[in-house]
């Protein structure tokens, strides 16, 4: 007997809003943490659907009264995070939650978010005043700055750390930045007296390919925790030196993240030495810049792909687009007054960074590219797998009004703010999807704190 199909049961089509309707309760039911459903394809379906579907979320309404609470909230959480080191005597600003201490790579760049939000910052004591506070960040790596030249990568309360260099924003860059805020000759001839060191130490040992770019030899070199751009890599150089690298596994690679962060200083060691009358000297760092900037753009940039990437130790890219992008933007080593780097910055924006389907999730940006074969599900604790990470938002200022995208950095701020005042807490790290926190560790996280702070006040939140 044939048996014939009953259509009496049959489900109705789906619309466009209903396809990402169910995209979305797909994702809250778990199908994207157990890997049954790419996170591409929600968000094919979420950009394909018509509004209301915000991408990204809007900001909250101007009298939604977790504005203030959140603001007095993170307020409160840095100055909870502004405390004392062993080896340095004055009160420096904590990562925080789980972090206690400060790292190169971010520290020197939150003292100077600090400062910059000083007006607000209420503190009775002058050692622990935001401008104060600002400083010893920077100070602090100076002072414990090694005969060699080596700048420690962090210092915590149980030691200062010297076993990778771990750099992101260019400790020259903020103290620059800091020196122009506060007419600090002080801290400029001590800044420009140990980047420049640094930047020897730099030359003589991570460059030993001959290449004239900046090398990598472990995970934690650009805090890239968890990801899949270091697989098979250590996390520690061997015998927490940063001189060494570990044998058979790709390294030295030359990094793109890591060349721009020293393009980046050397940028600002030519205005220094230029502020300090050293008008050779201001030409040689430039000089020196340029050349490093060409690097990275002719050796490191992959047209096919319209991404940066590391090269290993038999020239091949290691092909995971991953935040090395927006740190590369982040010290604006494309110049848009070149033709060549126009055109490149103007695939890198449409099809990296500002791609739904890729970095530019409704909680932006994403630490690997989300239609990337080696996105990390489901989403661990401290991971740069996939996750979006304060410390990128923190950075996005830095390099998105440059290059004319006010308008998607104030979406990106908006979608930030909205996730935070949520439960006003802040933490590390989010799900790019739906902006859920990840609850793994406490909340504290001085890096949150700021992104509220400064996007607040940049989107006319804060305080009269």
């Amino acid at each position: 007997m044939t048996a014939t199909r009953d259509t009496s049961m049959r489900a109705p089509a789906l619309t466009r809003r209903g396809m990402a309707k169910l995209a979305v309760m797909a994702a809250g039911a778990g199908l994207l943490e157990t890997g049954l459903l790419r996170p591409d394809a929600v968000l094919c379906a979420q950009t394909k659907a018509a509004a209301p579907l915000a991408f990204p979320p809007s900001a909250p309404a101007k009298d939604d009264v977790r504005w203030r609470q959140s603001w007095d909230a993170a307020l409160a959480v840095l100055a909870g995070n502004v405390r004392d080191v062993p080896r340095y005597d004055r009160p420096v600003l904590f990562e925080g939650a789980v972090y206690p201490g400060i790292w190169l790579e971010c520290g020197p760049h939150e003292g100077l978010v600090y400062d910059t939000l000083a007006k607000y910052v209420k503190e009775t004591s002058p050692a622990k005043s935001a401008p104060a506070v600002a400083r010893n960040n920077h100070m602090a790596f100076f002072a414990l700055q090694r005969e060699d030249g080596q700048l420690p990568a962090s210092i915590k309360l149980t030691e200062a750390g010297y076993g990778q260099i771990q750099m992101v924003v260019p400790i020259a860059a903020t103290a620059w930045e800091l020196v122009r805020l506060t007419d600090d000759d002080e801290l400029l001839v001590t800044a420009y007296k140990a980047c420049g060191r640094w930047d020897a130490w730099l030359r003589k040992y991570r460059d030993t390919r001959g290449t004239g770019l900046v090398e990598g030899f472990c995970t934690y070199d650009t805090g890239h925790d968890n990801s899949p751009r270091w697989k098979g890599v250590p996390n520690r150089c061997p015998d927490a030196d940063a001189k060494k690298f570990p044998p058979g596994v790709g390294v030295p690679r030359l990094c793109p993240d890591l060349s721009a962060t020293v393009y980046g200083g050397r940028v600002a060691l030519a205005a220094m030495a230029k502020m300090l009358g050293k008008h050779d000297e201001a030409a040689r760092w430039q000089q020196d810049a340029d050349t490093l900037r060409r690097l990275i753009i002719t050796r490191l940039y992959d047209p096919q792909d319209a991404a940066f990437y590391d090269l290993d130790t038999d020239n091949r890219f290691v092909r995971v687009r991953s935040d090395v992008i927006s740190r590369v933007l982040g010290e604006h080593v494309l110049k848009l007054n070149d033709a060549r780097d126009r055109t490149i910055f103007g695939a890198v924006w449409t099809r990296q960074i500002h791609n739904p389907r890729a970095f530019w999730a409704p909680y932006p940006l994403t630490s690997v590219a989300m239609d990337d074969p080696s996105f990390v599900r489901p989403i661990p604790r401290n991971s740069w797998g996939g996750a979006t990470q304060a410390l990128t938002a923190l950075r996005a200022p830095r390099w998105m009004d440059h290059y004319g995208k006010s308008a998607e950095l104030k979406q990106l701020m908006s979608a930030w703010c909205e996730a935070i005042m949520r439960h006003i807490e802040f933490r590390q790290q989010m799900e790019p999807l739906t902006g859920d926190f990840n609850q793994a560790d406490p909340s504290g996280y001085s890096p949150a704190a700021l992104v509220f702070l400064e996007f607040a006040r940049r989107l006319g939140h804060a305080p009269v």
